[in-house]
């Protein structure tokens, strides 16, 4: 069982940065790939950007590309997502998930609470 918490949400202007952190409880976390997802107010879920757990294969969302950067420390059980350039349409409550393999793909296997990241335009 693997418990994760995000954190590091807020309220920012186009243009500005956030960095989200997510936390997690279980001493496997180097075994498990770690994605980033997001669900937009009145929206699916969506993709943002996965790693592998060993941080060597990252994939992002063609949306994110160029201005989101994922990354993990391995020592710290925590990753993490760099958003730089925000736009208002990145607007959404943006979740971390664990899973066995990296998948840019939905079910993962572990899902954290969700923080809130809105950008004003």
């Amino acid at each position: 069982q693997v418990q994760l918490v995000e954190s590091g949400g807020g309220l920012v202007q186009a243009g500005g940065s956030l960095r989200l952190s997510c936390a997690a409880s279980s001493r496997t976390f180097i075994s498990y790939a770690m994605g980033w997802f997001r669900q937009p107010p009145g929206k699916e879920r969506e993709f943002v950007a996965a790693i592998s757990w060993s941080g060597s294969r990252i994939h992002y969302a063609d949306s994110v590309k160029g201005r989101f950067t994922i990354s993990r420390d391995n020592a710290k059980n925590t990753v993490y997502l760099q958003m730089n350039s925000l736009k208002p349409e990145d607007t959404a409550v943006y979740y971390c998930a664990a899973n066995d393999i990296m998948t840019v793909a939905e079910p993962y296997d572990y899902w954290g609470q969700g923080t809130q990241v809105t950008v004003s335009s």
